[in-house]
């Protein structure tokens, strides 16, 4: 018995079914998102608070810099990536049956990626004066 077999239960074993090698790959997006968010996590909040109370235009003048909109762009990259992350997990794990399953997977993605892309969107208009 190899060290592979110790970690099957009997009837995995038996009915030769295994991993479908996707979990690691999810598993390690998940974290490297989660370790990129913090620092934008906390540039956002603290620029945030910079902002308070400021004028439309000086908000707008701040994002349309290049370090600010860069940033902005990677936040908003990251965050709704590692939402859809997220979701899929609680889909997979409480939708059931696997029809149901697949289009919810399919619809929230869209939508996740959808705001991604719309707030992408505005930072670059904002940006290049648009």
């Amino acid at each position: 018995m190899s060290a592979r077999d110790d970690m099957r239960t009997p009837l995995g074993r038996a009915l030769g079914l295994g991993s479908a090698k996707e979990g690691v790959q999810h598993w390690w997006a998940q974290r490297v998102t989660a370790v990129a968010l913090v620092p934008l996590v906390l540039w956002f909040v603290a620029a945030l608070i910079a902002h308070l109370g400021a004028p439309r235009a000086a908000v707008f003048h701040w994002l349309g810099s290049p370090v600010p909109a860069i940033l902005m762009l990677l936040f908003l990259a990251a965050a709704f990536h590692h939402l859809a992350l997220g979701l899929q997990v609680v889909i997979e794990d409480y939708v059931e049956p696997a029809v149901a399953r697949i289009a919810a997977i399919v619809v929230m993605k869209l939508i996740a990626y959808g705001f991604a892309v719309a707030g992408a969107y505005a930072v670059l208009r904002i940006a290049f004066g648009g």
